[in-house]
């Protein structure tokens, strides 16, 4: 075992199970990207404050250049003794460069240095689900633009209940999602503040510019008290909440997805590519995609619980329960980004099925609020429409049929109000497009919807693009 970079204080080694039981590098040092640029622009601001020479400062940005490009290669070897990703690559750059090396530390602690890289790593991470967000959302849009004239039956309690336009449905999922692009914003900004110069808990003796660091790794803020630098994991909080309700609509969207593939409702057909079949059964065509992404919602959920139960007994400043920080988030991310991209691809080779969705329609009692509707706008009460429409649907079902079935004289009987227009009123399409208000499900209104959700995307990603630009 290699001496620790710590060890002056401490006459034994750490034993070897406790060495590897607290090692992070082997999930951390997916983050070297950040702890060099970190550590460049600290390189930097050291030597402009004059704590270290040029030629030290030189030394070290052309290592830790080397370095990175030893890791992108896969030629470095990183070992479980230097606990993680930033004694890993301490100790590469001073056995590279020699004394110049020990100097880069100066003036930083390693909590306020796993803090930037965490920060970074945020950063760069919540710009990349919203680029996912933003091509579920163009995936949705463009199978409602597709399907603008495909009307399918709306449900509460999962029972049938008014004829909807299957794009008014689709863009449903479309609204959750802005919402979530808008969460992952709030995310940015909180995570979008430097903590570098905290040192371990009290900031630092020598004479350091956090400002142009800031600058450098482009930073909009600065932690402006040094113990809430080092501690303050709100963002990875917040970064897994805003995910847990991301992937909770998409756990909605896929139970929605598996009900409608199935052979009882039929309304769509999935790709084969998003789907297996039976190693018993040859008739299977299984939803796998859905089931692992509603499935996959509870494990993000899950690394939620986990870190506010982690943060909510700790003091000041660092402790080291805040390493469990980052496998979660980590897995998280992962999970998150992967079950977007999915879904596009899922949402874009969906084959929906117009004629099924009519029929269901047309065979149900969904018409029945326009029947009340109906007479309201003759000039009978909501309350006794309601009634006079309850009887009807219930004169039906005893004899078998439907609404639309029924004959002027038989709906006359229960009110004179009946008129030949009714026929007309009880139409899947009259329901659908009668429904104007704001928001609503009529076709002029999705129009609307369309366009709007067009424009948002537009602007997403121009925001999307801009941040992208800035990440180091």
């Amino acid at each position: 075992m290699s001496e620790a970079m710590w060890g002056g204080r401490f006459t034994k080694t750490v034993d070897e199970m406790v060495n590897e039981f607290q090692a992070s590098i082997n999930f951390d040092k997916r983050m070297y990207h950040e702890d060099i640029a970190g550590s460049i622009a600290h390189a930097i601001m050291l030597a402009k404050c004059g704590i270290i020479s040029d030629d030290d400062c030189g030394a070290i940005l052309q290592g830790l250049k080397d370095i990175e490009a030893q890791i992108e290669a896969g030629e470095f070897d990183f070992s479980v003794d230097l606990e993680d990703i930033h004694m890993n690559i301490e100790k590469r750059l001073t056995e590279a460069i020699g004394e110049a090396g020990g100097r880069l530390h100066t003036a930083r602690s390693r909590n306020d240095q796993v803090a930037l890289d965490t920060h970074m790593y945020i950063r760069r991470e919540v710009v990349a689900v919203q680029k996912e967000i933003i091509n579920l959302q163009e995936a949705l849009l463009e199978t409602a633009k597709k399907n603008q004239d495909v009307i399918m039956p709306g449900y509460t309690h999962l029972q049938r209940a008014q004829p909807i336009l299957f794009a008014h449905h689709l863009m449903a999922y479309f609204g959750m999602l802005s919402r979530d692009y808008a969460r992952f914003s709030g995310v940015y900004q909180r995570a979008d503040i430097m903590p570098l110069g905290a040192g371990a808990l009290a900031g630092t003796t020598f004479p350091i510019d956090r400002e142009l660091v800031a600058k450098q790794l482009n930073f909009e803020q600065i932690y402006s008290n040094s113990l809430d630098a080092v501690s303050d994991r709100d963002y990875i909080m917040e970064f897994l909440s805003a995910a847990s309700i991301l992937m909770v609509h998409l756990s909605r969207l896929s139970e929605e997805t598996i009900l409608w593939c199935s052979r009882e409702f039929s309304f769509v057909e999935l790709d084969d590519a998003h789907c297996t079949g039976s190693s018993m059964m040859p008739q299977k065509k299984n939803p796998d995609v859905s089931e692992l992404v509603r499935g996959k919602t509870g494990r993000v959920i899950g690394h939620l619980m986990a870190m506010l139960t982690t943060v909510k007994g700790l003091p000041l400043a660092y402790n080291k329960d805040l390493q469990e920080d980052k496998e979660g988030i980590f897995d998280a991310i992962d999970t998150v980004k992967f079950s977007l991209g999915v879904y596009a691809q899922l949402i874009r080779g969906m084959k929906v099925k117009k004629d099924v969705m009519r029929k269901a329609v047309e065979e149900d009692f969904s018409n029945a609020t326009d029947l009340a509707d109906y007479l309201v706008k003759k000039g009978m009460p909501f309350r006794q429409a309601h009634a006079v429409s309850g009887t009807a649907v219930h004169k039906c079902i005893a004899e078998g049929k439907y609404l639309a079935d029924m004959t002027l004289p038989e709906l006359q009987e229960l009110s004179p109000l009946f008129e030949a227009d009714i026929a007309e009123a009880l139409k899947p399409e009259t329901c659908v497009n009668q429904r104007i208000s704001l928001g609503g499900t009529s076709t002029e209104q999705v129009k609307l919807q369309l366009t709007a959700a067009q424009e948002l995307i537009d602007a997403e990603k121009k925001t999307n693009t801009n941040l992208t630009s800035q990440q180091i």
